[in-house]
Formats: C-alpha cells, structure tokens, sequence
C-alpha cells in the first residue's frame, strides 16, 4: 500500500517539475528553449554582452546581444501586469528605435509559449522576432539573420525553411529594452486587488 502511494507522489513530483521548467534559460554560453516536457533544444552563443534592467515592477531582467541576436527577459513581480499587450508593445519600441517607416509581417507561427514572426523592414531587409511567454515571464528574441529563429522553429515545424532572398541587416544596434522604457511609456501597473 505505501509502495503505491510513494510511487503515486514521485510521479505528481515528476510531473509538477518538468511542469515547472522554464521555457527559455541562459546557462552558461547556451540558450536553452523547453520544446516539450522532456525535451530541451540548446542553442550556443558567444562573446554576449548583457545588462541588467531595473523597475518596481520586475523582478528580474535583462538584455543581451550578440552579432546577430538580441534578447529581452522580463519577469515581473506577482503582482504586476502589462497595461496592453506585451508583444505588441515590444514591436513598437523596435520600429521605433530602428526607426521602421514600413514594418510587414510575412510570415507567423503560434506554438503553445512560443510566437515566431518575420518582417519585411522597409522594402529592404528582413528581421525575425521570437515571442516567449510564460507565467510572469516575457522573453522577446530579434534574430538578424534567421540561425536561430529557423533552428528554434524546425521544434515544431519540421519542414520549416526560411525561404526569402537572404537580405539582412547585421549593422543594427539595439539598445532598447521594455522595462529601461516603463518609467516614460508605463507598460506595467500593480494589479488590483
């Protein structure tokens, strides 16, 4: 009786833990995406320069760029929400600081956490964007080029191929975060009780 009972609870551990795994981890010089509860894709990156962002209403964040990737992670506090939707308010603050006059959306992809998109960025080159959400966790991924973004996607579209003419932009610089930009454009709010 007690074997099957202690054997009942280590499965419900099992499960409430890779559960509680999260969907995006930077460990060491890896980024790591949960795919499935058994399963984690491992990207490598290098020489990455990161800061640490600070808010009233975050947790924990941070940016961090490489060549060709930049990263924004933003966990909140319990508490806190956005005010409006968090993925579109990052796709502003991009066209707005790389200054887009036109910003067309070509391709989109929804899998449970993960949203993928790609843009045609002012006639001339095309930039994707990676959208992860998880409770109180929000990690948008701007991939210059495509390495990333078509490794990640193959995760659940095993055919997927980025199929466009191979015109990017290495030369931009990001240097904007979300939560840098709460104090100016109040993208968080405590929420009621």
């Amino acid at each position: 009786m007690f074997g099957a009972l202690f054997e009942g609870l280590k499965f419900a551990f099992k499960k409430v833990t890779k559960l509680s795994i999260p969907y995006f981890s930077l460990e060491e010089n890896d980024l790591r995406f949960k795919i499935t509860s058994d399963y984690s894709f491992k990207y490598p990156i290098s020489n990455i320069e990161t800061k640490t962002r600070h808010d009233a209403y975050v947790l924990d964040a941070y940016t961090l760029k490489t060549k060709e990737i930049y990263i924004e992670y933003i966990h909140t506090y319990s508490d806190a929400t956005w005010n409006g939707q968090a993925f579109g308010h990052f796709l502003s603050l991009l066209k707005e600081n790389i200054g887009a006059k036109r910003f067309e959306l070509i391709d989109n992809y929804e899998f449970s956490h993960y949203q993928f998109q790609t843009y045609f960025v002012d006639g001339s080159y095309y930039l994707n964007v990676v959208y992860l959400y998880e409770m109180n966790k929000d990690i948008f991924v701007i991939d210059k080029k495509y390495s990333l973004f078509q490794a990640l996607l193959k995760n659940f579209k095993k055919d997927y191929k980025f199929s466009f003419d191979e015109k990017f932009n290495l030369d931009l610089d990001f240097n904007f975060s979300l939560v840098k930009k709460n104090s100016i454009n109040n993208y968080f709010r405590v929420t009621s009780s």
